[in-house]
């Protein structure tokens, strides 16, 4: 499999993940897990559009206020999982 098919699949899965979370939420973490295990397959670097996404502990896929919340705290964006608990940090960078 190629990176470009890849690219594709993963750009997809995180699409359709987006559309099946109202109605299946076990169904959009599903496509986010097969998403990832394309990535790791072919060591693809997840592009930081979609690593955003989902959370990085219980890997369920992340939708703002609805099943997580995100916060500006100083100079890091602070997401925290309403599924696990937990919270990723994500530090801002200066603008020049």
């Amino acid at each position: 499999m190629s990176t470009k098919i890849a690219k594709a699949r993963i750009r997809k899965l995180f699409d359709e993940a987006d559309k099946v979370f109202k109605k299946d939420k076990k169904l959009s973490d599903r496509y986010v897990e097969i998403a990832r295990k394309i990535a790791m397959k072919l060591q693809l670097k997840m592009p930081k559009k979609y690593k955003r996404q989902f959370c990085k502990h219980c890997y369920s896929y992340l939708r703002a206020s609805i099943n997580s919340r995100v916060r500006i705290n100083k100079n890091h964006v602070v997401i925290y999982c309403f599924e696990c608990k937990k919270y990723t940090r994500i530090p801002l960078m200066k603008r020049i």
